[in-house]
């Protein structure tokens, strides 16, 4: 059997009778601004407003950098302007032209920045080849605790995000959060929720299913979530979830990285050298990812774009896409 080094989980898993395929994304995050109106206690991540915020000088330099590194996907990962802010403006022009320079130096864009309107949300498609917004949890119930400080983070909203970025066909990523308070059946509704969306639109391409892990940045005092919990939740996952949609694992959050995959997690994200939104814990390195799994998993290296979703890119995302889906 010929398989393509670019492939979905699902088209890569009958690739070896005898390992099972698990796909990842070669993948370098550029952060517009930490700045975030958000103040969820987990966070490890946002800064208070005022601090300055990625130059498009400065992008570049990190971009020119890693052209020769094997980077494919560049995540434009950003903190939160208040829609409402009068930078707001200033922060959707920025990670535009950001991920316009990432096109121009042939990598494939992913943008998550929060909550965006309708035409942010259009005019970022035509420079990104997939973008991402994590749902967290659906429960309201969460507004009184860990998102008491968090007004982007009310559940319909989130998922209201989902069901336009299926109405804009964006290829999207998004995913919840294990371990910030909510019970096993809210973790159940909360996939149902996500699942019941991409049965309207076939536009997700993978559901994160992240463990909460305590960090130096955050105000929490909560303990990290067990590894039984993440397992129990991945098996859940691929129970509710269609076999088109990836179930994805950060290596850097777990010890129980082949329990998951034996309970039906296939990919593990973008890997590179700093997860920034958990920098305590940085990502392992491929080798060492290969060394960990042998001999029951192979790693295989995927685009940020799965192949079932390659007629939705942008005119100007697709000659990009092509270099890399026939290089």
């Amino acid at each position: 059997m010929t398989v393509s080094p670019y492939c979905s989980p699902q088209e890569t898993a009958a690739s070896d009778r005898f390992s099972r395929t698990i796909t990842f994304s070669a993948a370098y995050t550029l952060v517009p601004t930490y700045e975030c109106f958000n103040r969820c206690t987990y966070c490890n991540f946002r800064v208070e407003p005022g601090a300055e915020w990625l130059s498009l000088a400065a992008a570049r330099q990190e971009l020119e950098a890693i052209r020769d590194r094997g980077v494919c996907e560049i995540l434009v990962l950003s903190g939160e302007v208040h829609p409402r802010s009068s930078r707001r403006a200033q922060l959707i022009e920025r990670i535009y032209n950001i991920c316009e320079l990432a096109l121009e130096l042939g990598f494939l864009p992913h943008t998550n920045a929060g909550p965006l309107s309708e035409a942010e949300m259009q005019r970022l498609k035509s420079v990104n080849a997939s973008m991402g917004l994590m749902v967290e949890q659906v429960s309201d119930r969460l507004l009184d605790t860990v998102h008491r400080r968090a007004p982007s983070k009310v559940p319909a909203l989130r998922l209201a995000q989902l069901e336009q970025a299926g109405r804009l066909q964006i290829p999207f990523t998004t995913g919840i959060l294990v371990g910030i308070g909510e019970t096993i059946v809210e973790r159940q509704e909360s996939l149902q929720a996500i699942a019941a969306v991409h049965a309207r639109y076939g536009h997700i391409q993978e559901i994160i299913v992240q463990p909460y892990r305590q960090g130096s940045g955050q105000v929490s005092n909560r303990t990290d979530a067990r590894g039984d919990e993440l397992v129990e939740t991945v098996r859940l996952a691929r129970q509710i979830l269609p076999e088109d949609v990836a179930i994805q694992i950060p290596p850097n959050l777990t010890d129980e990285l082949k329990p998951c995959l034996q309970a039906g997690a296939t990919d593990l994200g973008g890997i590179s050298p700093v997860d920034v939104v958990n920098p305590d814990y940085p990502h392992p390195t491929v080798r060492a990812l290969t060394a960990r799994l042998a001999p029951n998993y192979i790693l295989r290296r995927r685009l940020p774009l799965y192949p079932h979703h390659f007629d939705w890119v942008s005119a100007r995302v697709r000659p990009v896409l092509e270099r890399w889906r026939d290089g």
